[in-house]
């Protein structure tokens, strides 16, 4: 049985104890008297309040104490107290055990539609999800099924449609609106060869695409999952909440044993009175909005930072965010574009650019694609290449016509750069241009310069950085003088520059020894680093392995996404700091008012008043982490949250 229909049949039962109570002093009583009380008390503890009986019981077979365990021992002390009382013809009180039932499921309801309410991220990512799609098969248009979906399928997107899977453009073009996936606001131009992404929405134009990933596969299903166990997840503080609620039921049950003690033998009250204040401390010391505080604010957390494009992987991802105090960039499609174009050739423009193309051609380094550019648009011819050979950290060589070419950094001159070369170098370095030597017998030819821009959002993002008392750092396989360049076009506060691929893990736990460290990377190469550092923060826009390695992956290819993530994640841990503290002094201070200490200044709480104040105090934790979806995030880039526009 649901909560929901629990709270409802407690609530059907209790409502004649509640007008019984309230009638008694005008001579109103139910008929049957105690006899119809024990009935339908009876009724609550068998079904409505059976769950907590049977994990009570379980864990107590287990020699383990959990916060069902107050609830079943207050209530069933109530309930058997009050039989016996029936029996022997004194005062009964078994509202006292239906109300305290009543009222803690009340508050589990409340807290389960609050919870429903903080984890709708998920179901509105869902729902972005195409019905159908127009596949192409033996030469006709077939509407069919998502999940019939191929990869390999040619689907048909018309104007107002949605895109149904991942894929890549194969003819037409169009305008898409991806703000449902990326956040931005700005339909994006796509044309043939462009990747698309499933659940966008198409604006006027009608194109072909093939199916690149479909099901669980796409990134809208990768998103799902990933919001679905980060909000499933617990962060190690919880682990520390958990230690101290196994130590608290304990020392509760001794203080309710201590109470009945103090007030029946020392004080001389009455067994009922006793037992009542012994009742009230079990009740009002049940730490449900402790075991709550942690869970919810993880579950609003998250579930806000993903409508902005910003997927947490686990609670363990957004405790060690909170405590980053370095930051740490690669260059090269984080901080840059990532889309280098050759900008200057010095020497023999011709043969620097065929010799550097015609060894390209075999190259799989990000500044390959800006050579052959370049030879393509001079309509310049690639020669064969034989002897091909990349040297990590210095370039690739070979044979071209028969002789030994190369591309790269000095370390593959076998003779001093000329004088006006070396200078050209300087100047072009100085100006944040990445410099490659071409060569030919080991003597060098010529010049090429490339430059790859950065992102118009990365200085925007250092500076809010520097604002939180950050540092940041630019971890990059560049030379010293353009790494330094570009940082200080953008503002970043050191530079590590000259860095071979491999190395970069080593500098980043280097880095890590003075202070946590995030590192925020999109290539293949940034792995290692992004699974080294405390917090590893992936760009959607990079490969795979990359994204699956990092612990935070911002789904826009904006670096104001990672002050976001990490403001957002500071404030996440703040809120469940604040429940945390409400939760302990709502404990701290309600056991001596139930243990009847303030009783001589008429101040009494009874068992039915004590668990209507810990629903309440349940609640008020699940309120306070949903207020994290109001919570201001300080300067964004432009764009609108995943789900925000209305879909056709």
């Amino acid at each position: 049985m649901s909560v929901r229909n629990r709270f409802i049949f407690a609530l059907v039962f209790s409502l004649p104890l509640l007008v019984n109570m309230v009638g008694m002093p005008f001579g109103f009583m139910l008929p049957g008297g105690a006899w119809s009380q024990f009935g339908l008390t009876s009724a609550i503890m068998a079904v409505a309040a059976w769950p907590f009986l049977q994990s009570a019981w379980a864990s107590f077979r287990h020699h383990h104490a959990n916060m069902d365990t107050l609830v079943a021992i207050g209530t069933v002390t109530a309930y058997l107290y009050s039989v016996y009382a029936l029996l022997t013809k004194r005062a009964v009180f078994f509202e006292s055990a239906a109300f305290v039932i009543t009222f803690i499921l009340l508050g589990q309801y409340l807290e389960t539609r609050m919870k429903a309410s903080a984890s709708s991220a998920v179901e509105k990512l869902v729902d972005l999800q195409a019905k159908d799609a127009e596949v192409i098969r033996h030469g006709q248009s077939v509407r069919i099924p998502l999940a019939e979906v191929q990869v390999g399928d040619v689907i048909r997107v018309r104007p107002g449609q949605k895109i149904a899977v991942d894929g890549e453009i194969i003819e037409g073009s169009s305008t898409v609106d991806e703000s449902m996936v990326t956040g931005e606001s700005m339909p994006v131009l796509k044309k043939t060869g462009d990747k698309v992404i499933g659940a966008t929405m198409n604006s006027k134009g009608s194109f072909l695409f093939k199916a690149s990933k479909v099901g669980d596969d796409t990134l809208l299903a990768q998103i799902v999952a990933m919001v679905k166990k980060a909000q499933t997840s617990h962060a190690p503080i919880q682990k520390t909440v958990d230690k101290i609620a196994d130590i608290f039921v304990p020392v509760v049950l001794i203080a309710a044993i201590a109470t009945f003690a103090i007030w029946y033998v020392f004080l001389g009250a009455s067994a009922v009175t006793a037992l009542l204040f012994a009742v009230s401390v079990v009740i009002i010391a049940c730490p449900c909005a402790l075991g709550i505080a942690t869970p919810t604010a993880l579950m609003v957390g998250t579930g806000r930072s993903a409508k902005l494009g910003i997927l947490i992987k686990n609670g363990e991802v957004l405790e060690a965010a909170n405590t980053v105090k370095t930051i740490v960039f690669d260059k090269t499609g984080t901080i840059t574009e990532g889309q280098p174009k050759v900008t200057d050739i010095v020497g023999d423009a011709p043969a620097v650019l065929r010799n550097a193309a015609s060894l390209e051609a075999a190259s799989e380094h990000p500044l390959a694609a800006a050579v052959l550019a370049k030879a393509k648009a001079a309509k310049i011819a690639v020669e064969p290449v034989r002897d091909f050979q990349a040297v990590a950290g210095q370039g690739v060589t070979g044979q071209v016509k028969g002789q030994a070419a190369f591309i790269g950094n000095a370390k593959l001159l076998t003779t001093p750069l000329p004088p006006k070369l070396a200078q050209a170098m300087a100047d072009l370095q100085q100006a944040a241009k990445t410099v490659v030597i071409v060569g030919v017998a080991g003597k060098a030819i010529g010049l090429i310069a490339i430059q790859d821009a950065p992102k118009a959002s990365s200085a925007t993002a250092m500076a809010a950085l520097k604002q939180q008392g950050l540092r940041t750092v630019m971890l990059t396989g560049d030379n010293q003088r353009v790494a330094q360049a570009v940082a200080d076009q953008v503002g970043i506060d050191e530079v590590i520059a000259d860095v071979l691929p491999g190395d970069k893990a080593a500098a980043v736990a280097k880095l890590q020894q003075t202070a946590p460290v995030a590192f925020v990377g999109d290539g293949i190469n940034d792995a290692p680093a992004l699974t080294t550092a405390d917090v590893g923060i992936a760009m959607g826009s990079g490969t795979d392995i990359a994204i699956e390695s990092g612990g935070i992956v911002l789904v826009k290819n904006d670096l104001m996404d990672v002050v976001t993530a990490l403001t957002l994640a500071k404030k996440t841990f703040n809120r469940i700091r604040l429940n945390l503290f409400w939760a302990f002094i709502y404990n701290t201070l309600g056991i001596p008012v139930a243990a009847g200490v303030f009783a001589a200044l008429g101040l009494v709480l009874s068992p039915e008043l004590a668990g209507l104040g810990m629903a309440l105090s349940s609640l008020s934790v699940v309120a306070s982490s949903l207020l994290l979806n109001t919570t201001k995030l300080g300067q964004r880039a432009k764009g609108l949250p995943i789900g925000q526009k209305t879909m056709a």
